[in-house]
């Protein structure tokens, strides 16, 4: 069993990622002074796998890496990884011209490696080449890694920092990522090199992420007290947001912004939903800067709907209609500068230090004393917020009138988070049902939400016009041929309510 070899190590680490035009301010900050020591070297690393990517869909990843002359073997494992600190086992060894398997403690790992049909396949996929600076810390290292990561004649830039932990607590960790995003646009990195090396390797295009579902399944969740689980949809939510952040400022597709903003909503339900457990000061220091991000979010989203799906049809039905043009002219110009508006907020020192302050606070061990005070079960939470959240939408479905926009909009912000709850909680019990119903409600939303565009979209049409007569004449031509279709809407809603009210029993 390699009982010469080193046993597992526990590797916990938190990677940032850092724009290539914030390395040079990295290397001015005044925090860096006081690290004990500076080393700098040059590393190649060369990931392998089967040609159909065996490892990879078991978690597993295999690599040689060349430092000082020598080349050393590491495999790791998937573990924990939670707002981008990560947690995972590994084993690392020299290399001395062939694999070499034995020395890992876990037995069914070194077994699952040494099998003929691993072994006799292996082949390198990507490399990474990267300059690596290292600064030593009391209990951690910070190191800045530049350069590339490269496959069959394709390459990405490497510009990222990890800090990584020698001794104590992860909340050392956060401290120091805290002081650096004081002055520099950090933001917690949820993709390692090797994850982004496989994608490079499948030439997988960049695309919008829709959340997923939770880490863990319902057994497992089920043991957990409420704020463990709290922790693990809130950094669910966190995944989400980051996963379209590179995309929300780099592409023109609208679905990034769109994927962050219901990332953000979801969040936010969220800390709703566990706010009797949570700490004061938790929602106090989270809740305004996510407003403020969904403010900015939902302004991008708003023009996007109104330019797409309220003007755009009606300027291709009456393409010769020059006022028409006019008001799209506006629409787009606005989408366009409140786009970069966002993508700017995104770029800046603020947005990181809201999601590490959020990531910081959801590692700190909080949930004892809370608990003890209140103890309850992971289920009867469930079922306490699930009933509360049904019977007001209830209450709300009872009050809504199809003539009253706002209470319509009421209900559609009722239903939504009441859809999310279930949507939370399906894997801890009677998930099929909990996920049919968050389904249906999803449907009923998307009604309300087509009548709450039309109605945002008049008063977003005209700030749009201003004083311009024929500017305004165009928001009279956008308004009458949305009309039959808004009446149309109008007329689902009894139906809708009447269905609501039996989904809410």
């Amino acid at each position: 069993m390699g009982d010469n070899g080193p046993a597992m190590a526990n590797e916990i680490e938190l990677k940032l990622a850092l724009p290539e035009s914030a390395q040079r301010a990295l290397l001015r900050h005044p925090a860096l002074l006081e690290a004990a020591g500076r080393l700098g070297t040059q590393l190649v690393s060369v990931y392998y796998d089967t040609p159909d990517l065996t490892l990879h869909r078991r978690g597993i990843a295999l690599r040689l890496r060349r430092q000082s002359g020598a080349w050393l073997q590491t495999i790791k494992c998937s573990g924990r990884d939670e707002g981008g600190l990560t947690s995972r086992p590994e084993w690392e060894t020299p290399y001395s011209g062939h694999f070499d398997f034995s020395p890992i403690d876990d037995q069914a790992i070194r077994e699952y490696l040494e099998r003929p049909r691993i072994r006799r396949h292996l082949v390198p996929l990507f490399e990474t080449r990267f300059r690596r600076t290292t600064w030593q810390f009391e209990g951690l290292q910070l190191m800045l890694d530049r350069g590339w990561i490269v496959s069959s004649g394709r390459r990405e830039a490497i510009s990222e920092i990890e800090l990584e932990l020698s001794q104590g607590h992860a909340s050392s960790l956060f401290a120091l990522a805290e002081r650096l995003a004081a002055r520099l646009p950090l933001t917690p990195a949820m993709l390692s090199k090797a994850e982004r090396g496989y994608r490079l390797y499948q030439q997988l295009p960049s695309a919008p992420s829709k959340a997923g579902d939770l880490p863990m399944d319902g057994k497992a969740l089920a043991q957990l007290p409420p704020l463990a689980v709290f922790r693990i949809i809130a950094f669910a939510c966190m995944t989400h947001m980051q996963s379209n952040h590179a995309g929300a400022i780099l592409s023109d597709d609208p679905e990034y912004i769109h994927q962050m903003r219901v990332a953000v909503r979801r969040l936010r339900a969220c800390l709703r939903l566990f706010a009797p457990l949570l700490a004061p000061q938790f929602a106090e220091t989270v809740l305004p800067p996510l407003r403020a991000l969904m403010g900015r979010l939902g302004e991008v989203r708003d023009l996007d709907v109104l330019l797409s799906e309220i003007v755009g049809p009606v300027v291709a039905a009456l393409p010769d209609e020059p006022r028409l043009a006019a008001l799209a002219g506006i629409v787009t110009d606005r989408r366009h500068g409140a786009r970069l508006e966002t993508a700017k907020a995104l770029q800046s020192a603020h947005y990181g230090q809201m999601l590490l302050r959020l990531a910081a606070l959801l590692h700190q061990e909080t949930e004892t004393d809370n608990e003890a005070q209140a103890p309850v079960t992971v289920s009867d939470f469930t079922a306490e917020q699930l009933q509360r959240l049904t019977r007001k939408v209830r209450k709300l479905a009872r009050g809504a009138d199809p003539g009253d926009p706002a209470s319509l909009h009421a209900l559609r912000i009722g239903i939504k988070r009441l859809r999310y709850a279930l949507e939370f909680f399906a894997p801890l019990a009677d998930g099929k049902n909990r996920r049919q119903a968050a389904s249906q409600l999803a449907d009923i939303q998307a009604t309300l939400g087509q009548l709450n565009d039309l109605a945002n979209a008049g008063r977003l049409l005209m700030d749009c016009a201003g004083d311009d007569l024929h500017l305004r004449e165009a928001v009279t031509l956008v308004g009458g041929w949305h009309g039959p279709h808004h009446t149309w809407l109008q007329e689902q809603i009894p139906p809708l309510l009447t269905k609501l009210w039996r989904l809410a029993r």
